[in-house]
Protein backbone atom coordinates (compact mmCIF):
# COMPACT_ATOMS: atom_id res chain seq x y z
CA UNK A 1 0.00 0.00 0.00
CA UNK A 2 2.96 2.27 0.14
CA UNK A 3 2.67 3.46 3.74
CA UNK A 4 5.50 2.25 5.92
CA UNK A 5 4.08 3.51 9.20
CA UNK A 6 1.75 1.61 11.52
CA UNK A 7 -1.72 3.03 10.91
CA UNK A 8 -3.46 1.04 13.70
CA UNK A 9 -3.20 3.90 16.24
CA UNK A 10 -4.77 6.26 13.69
CA UNK A 11 -7.69 3.91 13.12
CA UNK A 12 -8.06 3.49 16.88
CA UNK A 13 -8.09 7.27 17.32
CA UNK A 14 -10.88 7.62 14.77
CA UNK A 15 -12.91 4.72 16.16
CA UNK A 16 -14.72 6.83 18.74
CA UNK A 17 -17.50 9.33 17.97
CA UNK A 18 -16.33 11.83 20.60
CA UNK A 19 -12.75 11.72 19.29
CA UNK A 20 -14.02 12.35 15.76
CA UNK A 21 -15.93 15.37 17.10
CA UNK A 22 -12.77 16.59 18.84
CA UNK A 23 -10.82 16.13 15.60
CA UNK A 24 -13.42 18.11 13.67
CA UNK A 25 -13.37 20.92 16.23
CA UNK A 26 -9.56 21.01 16.22
CA UNK A 27 -9.46 21.09 12.43
CA UNK A 28 -11.65 24.19 12.54
CA UNK A 29 -9.81 25.98 15.39
CA UNK A 30 -7.23 25.33 18.10
CA UNK A 31 -8.79 24.80 21.52
CA UNK A 32 -7.74 24.11 25.10
CA UNK A 33 -9.19 21.22 27.13
CA UNK A 34 -11.66 23.50 28.93
CA UNK A 35 -13.13 24.88 25.72
CA UNK A 36 -13.36 21.41 24.13
CA UNK A 37 -15.18 20.15 27.22
CA UNK A 38 -17.60 23.07 27.08
CA UNK A 39 -18.31 22.62 23.38
CA UNK A 40 -18.79 18.84 23.70
CA UNK A 41 -20.64 19.07 27.03
CA UNK A 42 -18.37 16.48 28.65
CA UNK A 43 -15.91 16.66 31.54
CA UNK A 44 -12.39 17.99 31.12
CA UNK A 45 -11.20 14.60 32.35
CA UNK A 46 -13.03 12.87 29.48
CA UNK A 47 -11.52 15.28 26.97
CA UNK A 48 -8.06 14.67 28.41
CA UNK A 49 -8.49 10.91 28.00
CA UNK A 50 -9.52 11.36 24.36
CA UNK A 51 -6.61 13.72 23.74
CA UNK A 52 -4.28 11.08 25.19
CA UNK A 53 -5.42 8.61 22.51
CA UNK A 54 -4.94 11.25 19.82
CA UNK A 55 -1.43 11.95 21.17
CA UNK A 56 -0.61 8.22 21.08
CA UNK A 57 -1.64 8.23 17.41
CA UNK A 58 0.70 11.20 16.91
CA UNK A 59 -2.22 13.23 15.53
CA UNK A 60 -2.07 16.07 18.03
CA UNK A 61 0.11 19.15 18.18
CA UNK A 62 -0.02 21.70 20.95
CA UNK A 63 1.05 25.23 21.76
CA UNK A 64 1.25 26.64 25.26
CA UNK A 65 -0.61 29.97 25.52
CA UNK A 66 -0.25 31.37 28.99
CA UNK A 67 -1.55 28.78 31.45
CA UNK A 68 -3.39 26.70 28.82
CA UNK A 69 -2.25 24.30 26.12
CA UNK A 70 -4.08 24.79 22.83
CA UNK A 71 -4.31 21.77 20.55
CA UNK A 72 -4.42 21.23 16.80
CA UNK A 73 -4.67 18.16 14.56
CA UNK A 74 -1.79 17.14 12.33
CA UNK A 75 -3.62 17.10 8.99
CA UNK A 76 -0.83 15.09 7.34
CA UNK A 77 -1.76 12.11 9.54
CA UNK A 78 -5.32 12.29 8.20
CA UNK A 79 -3.97 12.49 4.65
CA UNK A 80 -1.79 9.41 5.29
CA UNK A 81 -4.78 7.51 6.59
CA UNK A 82 -6.90 8.63 3.63
CA UNK A 83 -4.24 7.28 1.26
CA UNK A 84 -4.14 4.03 3.23
CA UNK A 85 -7.92 3.65 2.96
CA UNK A 86 -7.80 4.55 -0.75
CA UNK A 87 -5.20 1.81 -1.23
CA UNK A 88 -7.47 -0.67 0.53
CA UNK A 89 -10.42 0.38 -1.62
CA UNK A 90 -8.32 -0.10 -4.77
CA UNK A 91 -7.29 -3.66 -3.90
CA UNK A 92 -8.22 -5.97 -6.77
CA UNK A 93 -10.06 -9.21 -6.09
CA UNK A 94 -8.02 -12.23 -7.10
CA UNK A 95 -9.65 -15.06 -9.04
CA UNK A 96 -10.18 -18.41 -7.32
CA UNK A 97 -7.28 -20.73 -8.15
CA UNK A 98 -9.26 -23.89 -7.46
CA UNK A 99 -7.14 -25.19 -4.61
CA UNK A 100 -8.34 -28.72 -3.89
CA UNK A 101 -9.33 -29.30 -0.28
CA UNK A 102 -10.16 -25.69 0.45
CA UNK A 103 -13.63 -24.18 0.60
CA UNK A 104 -12.79 -22.35 -2.61
CA UNK A 105 -12.28 -24.77 -5.45
CA UNK A 106 -13.70 -24.21 -8.89
CA UNK A 107 -16.07 -27.15 -9.13
CA UNK A 108 -17.80 -26.59 -5.80
CA UNK A 109 -19.17 -30.15 -6.00
CA UNK A 110 -18.23 -31.07 -2.44
CA UNK A 111 -19.28 -27.74 -0.91
CA UNK A 112 -22.30 -27.51 1.35
CA UNK A 113 -25.23 -25.44 0.12
CA UNK A 114 -24.28 -22.72 2.60
CA UNK A 115 -20.69 -22.53 1.28
CA UNK A 116 -21.98 -22.55 -2.30
CA UNK A 117 -24.20 -19.59 -1.41
CA UNK A 118 -21.59 -17.52 0.43
CA UNK A 119 -18.46 -18.54 -1.46
CA UNK A 120 -19.68 -19.29 -4.96
CA UNK A 121 -22.64 -16.93 -5.05
CA UNK A 122 -25.26 -19.51 -6.00
CA UNK A 123 -28.91 -18.96 -5.23
CA UNK A 124 -29.49 -22.41 -3.66
CA UNK A 125 -29.85 -20.97 -0.15
CA UNK A 126 -30.92 -17.44 -1.01
CA UNK A 127 -34.40 -18.09 0.36
CA UNK A 128 -33.06 -19.81 3.53
CA UNK A 129 -30.29 -17.44 4.63
CA UNK A 130 -31.21 -14.30 6.53
CA UNK A 131 -28.28 -11.90 6.84
CA UNK A 132 -28.35 -9.67 9.93
CA UNK A 133 -29.04 -6.05 9.16
CA UNK A 134 -27.57 -3.11 10.99
CA UNK A 135 -30.14 -1.27 13.07
CA UNK A 136 -31.52 1.70 11.25
CA UNK A 137 -30.82 5.08 12.74
CA UNK A 138 -33.66 7.58 12.82
CA UNK A 139 -33.20 10.43 10.40
CA UNK A 140 -33.52 13.98 11.62
CA UNK A 141 -36.28 15.90 9.89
Amino acid sequence: MGISMNTAPLYRALADDTRRKIITLLLEHSYCVSELARKLQVSESAVSQHLKVLKQADMLTGEKRGYYMHYDIDREKLHLLARDIEGLANTNRLPCKGVEGSCCHLSGDSCSAEVKFFCHGTQIMADKVQLPMAPSTPTKE
